[in-house]
């Protein structure tokens, strides 16, 4: 899917976003979504890191940084009008560049080159073999030592129109990044629209033969970030068939019905019905972190992935993606360890992460969807989050 944007012109001064827009019946008419940008520190090596700030009409608030495009906040209304932030993160820079002892979790980072995991860090694509850092022994996760979470991406704005404003992000990894064949450009757009949605449009190219797997990494709380458990917000996933894992988290190669398991949230139902169920697959985990296959072809218009309602606050978000599968993660591995913007410690179930992307492991699953890219080829997938109240 291409995005395409009327002709306008866009101008920063002092850090605030001007923008002249379409003309409405012979009237410039102002454009309904603004862009803004501040400095939001420096990275260890001395890198500058900027901070950007999407803000419509309809009271929806997208912050992120050039630092691992990561998505910093997400303020959006409640029932009652009184806007939220919906997504768990930090109020500084350290918070996203300093790991504790057992590595970071991705807070709202883009990731890449492989998003998920790829089993024992290694595959073969075209007769030759490569390895890639284990980061999850025994295998290897969300890209590596250094993925596209730690690097200062580029950021360029979007021609502004009347209904939406954006930016987009650019990396060029170099050939042999993390142990991934092939130079790779990657670009990704955000743009956030007047009816509260906020689109990840992502496209790259390579020169050589590579694999690539790219998503998003947002831990979601409906009810407010630093609000607690999850465990009630309401949970459709529009999904036939998952994929289970071993005990690694590597998928079994098979695709098997949700039907009568703990997976089947075809009818939505509250996140926290089966998470202690006594399931194979939800010990393996502690809790949800498996692949479901979205219904309806990928590659093509996004199609409804999930959608998520928090029944005390009345927001509801609907993932929307042409991705062929979506992870839903429950934030097992948050123990306390972090504390965020609300100064609370965030904790097992705080939020939940819906990373629209290829299936785990798919270079070494030939009856997995691909997710091999090759020279003349354009990786290009959009992802959509929508946000509502009832």
């Amino acid at each position: 899917m291409r995005f395409r944007f009327a002709r306008s012109t866009l101008f920063f001064l002092a850090g605030t976003a001007l923008a002249t827009g379409t003309p409405d019946a012979g009237r410039a008419a102002a454009p309904s979504v603004t862009l803004q940008s501040r400095p939001f520190g420096t990275t260890p090596d001395g890198k500058p890191v900027a901070i950007y700030t999407l803000h419509n009409t309809s009271g929806m608030t997208v912050r992120f940084l050039s630092y691992g495009g990561v998505i910093q906040s997400i303020e959006v209304p409640d029932r009652t009008g009184r806007p939220g932030d919906v997504v768990l993160g930090f109020d500084d820079l350290k918070g996203y560049t300093v790991d504790s002892a057992k590595g970071g979790l991705f807070f709202g980072a883009l990731i890449g080159r492989y998003a998920n995991r790829i089993a024992k860090g290694t595959f073969t694509l075209d007769g030759k073999t490569y390895h890639v850092p284990v980061t999850a022994p025994p295998n290897a996760l969300h890209g590596g030592t250094r993925g596209f979470d730690k690097q200062v991406w580029t950021v360029t704005p979007t021609p502004v129109t009347r209904h939406t404003a954006g930016a987009t992000l650019t990396l060029v990894s170099p050939a042999g990044d993390q142990g991934f064949p092939g130079a790779l450009t990657v670009h990704v757009t955000y743009t956030l629209t007047d009816d509260n949605a906020l689109q990840l449009h992502y496209q790259a190219t390579t020169d050589a033969p590579t694999v690539l797997n790219l998503t998003n990494h947002s831990y979601f709380n409906l009810g407010g970030e630093g609000s607690g458990s999850i465990a009630d917000e309401v949970l459709e996933v529009n999904a036939d068939r998952y994929t289970p894992t071993d005990a690694t988290s590597i998928p079994t190669g098979e695709s098997v019905p949700v039907d009568g398991t703990p997976f089947d949230f075809r009818k939505a139902m509250p996140i926290g019905t089966h998470l202690r169920d006594d399931n194979q697959q939800i010990m393996f985990a502690r809790g949800y972190d498996q692949n479901w296959v979205v219904n309806g072809p990928s590659g093509q218009v996004p199609r409804l992935a999930a959608r998520v309602y928090d029944p005390h606050t009345g927001r509801v978000m609907e993932v929307l993606t042409s991705q062929p599968g979506v992870q839903v993660y429950t934030s097992n591995s948050l123990d306390g360890a972090y504390a965020g913007k609300g100064h609370k410690a965030y904790r097992q179930t705080d939020a939940v992460a819906f990373e629209a992307e290829h299936y785990p492991d798919s270079p070494n699953h030939p009856s997995f969807p691909t997710t091999t890219l090759r020279p003349g080829e354009t990786f290009d997938y959009t992802t959509s989050f929508h946000f509502s109240v009832r």
